[in-house]
């Protein structure tokens, strides 16, 4: 191993040989305690306040380059669908593209993308965001478009827009999910994990028989009760100057009406499975599957960073547990993941282990369960979880780098926790666990007498057609 060069300018050549001859302790890592406790705390500079009409604001200056976010979230999801509507808050994003009178059908895309920029969208269980990115000189254009059909695009909704989107929504559940290897899982395991009566219990891209029902007044509906000032959280990051954007702000969006927040569901404890839940689906794959699912606790909850951590010990990189065991040492598995799943009510855990050629899936079943065994016997080590900890900083301090990522995070926490200024908080849950807290996770959670085990196996091929009765077979002879 090389030298630092500082240190080694700082010797003699002399002193360089002895070094290198005799053993030398390990240098002491950067992040030492004494490093750390000096090190200023994570955080992200931001002004936050309200208009009149509830609207939330979020703004967060960064002068390193001349482009700007414009981000936009509304508190619905998948969660707040009623029985017969699933699929609906996934819609609805798609429909928000689809033009109004003052900017027509696929001007959002063209006049953003002229002025350089681009945009996206995305629907979870708990949340639909609409994000636009640009040179700065495209904000007062970004502003203006989002408050534009925040104002009046529920109402200007038609048959001929709904049945396009529909077919948009339907052809993507079929090209992306039901058409992938395993993504039936997708579909399938909410289902199972989350009781009929539980927000979460149907899949976040809902089902063609309740897409192909929802109706144009179900729409605008749809629209009034969510898609309002007071449920909304507006984000700019960028290099702007305060005072214009905040002129901007007021003179787009402080004229559209208040009204009142929908009631929604609270965090609670995750329910319990009492048993095993078994079933085995066909799907078009070449080797079999098996994916285990616990109900967890809720994002920020208890045990929710911890179970982050423990997923990473089990299959993140060569040396986690699951991997070493059904990868590389008994050679059951071709490939295995870990990871829970946040969300704002109660979570799951997940565990998917895909078999090797002429594995069976008992067989790689005992040996998921030795290794979940030991994780609930016996505190991780140290150094694993210092691993997984070191692992979970450099992801998250990486993506602090987007100015895209920057403004997606000071909403998420506004919107989950009330407080955009949560970084640190959040960041300090992974750094305070230990290998005792790990463990308390595991034991709490993942019971192997409470959880869903999903097999996914090849589907059989179609027998081969053979001569119909009376018809000789073909002779196989060339002219």
């Amino acid at each position: 191993m090389k030298l630092p060069v500082l240190l080694a300018s700082a010797l003699s050549l002399a002193a360089v040989g002895t070094a290198l001859a005799a053993p030398a302790p390990p240098p002491k890592p950067v992040g030492s305690a004494a490093a750390l406790a000096k090190a200023p705390a994570l955080s992200l500079p931001y002004t936050r306040y309200e208009l009149p009409n509830g609207l939330t604001v979020i703004l967060h200056e960064d002068h390193t380059e001349p482009l700007c976010v414009v981000h936009v979230g509304y508190q619905v999801g998948s969660r707040d669908e009623r029985a017969g509507r699933t699929g609906f808050a996934h819609l609805f994003e798609h429909l928000m593209f689809m033009g109004t009178k003052r900017v027509p059908v696929k001007m959002f895309d063209e006049w953003m993308e002229r002025e350089g920029g681009w945009n996206n969208a995305f629907t979870s269980e708990d949340r639909t965001a609409f994000y636009d990115v640009a040179p700065i000189h495209a904000l007062p254009l970004l502003l203006w478009m989002e408050a534009d059909r925040l104002s009046v695009l529920g109402q200007e909704i038609d048959d001929a827009k709904l049945a396009t989107q529909r077919d948009v929504v339907r052809n993507e559940r079929r090209d992306q999910i039901e058409n992938q290897p395993y993504g039936k899982v997708e579909l399938r395991l909410p289902e199972l994990v989350f009781p009929p009566s539980h927000p979460y219990h149907h899949p976040v891209i809902g089902s063609h028989a309740d897409l192909e029902a929802a109706t144009v007044q179900d729409v605008r509906d749809f629209f009034g009760q969510w898609y309002s000032p007071s449920n909304a959280i507006l984000t700019v990051a960028g290099d702007f100057e305060p005072g214009a954007v905040r002129a901007m702000i007021e003179r787009y969006f402080a004229g559209l009406p208040a009204a009142p927040l929908p009631a929604r569901e609270r965090a609670s404890e995750p329910p319990r499975l009492s048993s095993v839940v078994r079933e085995t689906m066909e799907d078009q794959v070449s080797l079999p599957q098996v994916v285990m699912a616990w109900p967890t606790p809720a994002l920020y909850a208890a045990g929710d960073a911890d179970l982050d951590l423990l997923a990473a010990v089990a299959s993140s990189g060569k040396a986690s547990r699951l991997y070493k065991a059904l990868v590389y040492d008994k050679k059951l598995a071709q490939s295995v993941a870990a990871h829970q799943g946040s969300m704002a009510l109660c979570s799951s855990f997940q565990i998917q282990a895909t078999a090797r050629k002429d594995v069976s899936l008992d067989e790689l079943e005992r040996a998921i369960d030795v290794e979940l065994a030991r994780l609930r016997a016996e505190p991780v080590s140290a150094a694993e979880l210092g691993r997984a900890q070191n692992q979970y900083e450099t992801c998250f301090v990486s993506g602090l780098q987007s100015l895209n990522e920057r403004a997606m995070t000071l909403s998420n926490y506004q919107a989950s926790v009330g407080n955009p200024g949560f970084l640190a908080e959040d960041l300090g849950r992974y750094q305070r666990a230990t290998p005792a807290t790990v463990r308390a996770a595991a034991q709490r959670y993942l019971e192997p007498g409470g959880r869903v085990i999903l097999r996914i196996v090849p589907k059989p091929a179609p027998a081969e057609a053979g001569p119909k009765p009376g018809e000789a077979a073909p002779s196989g002879r060339t002219p």
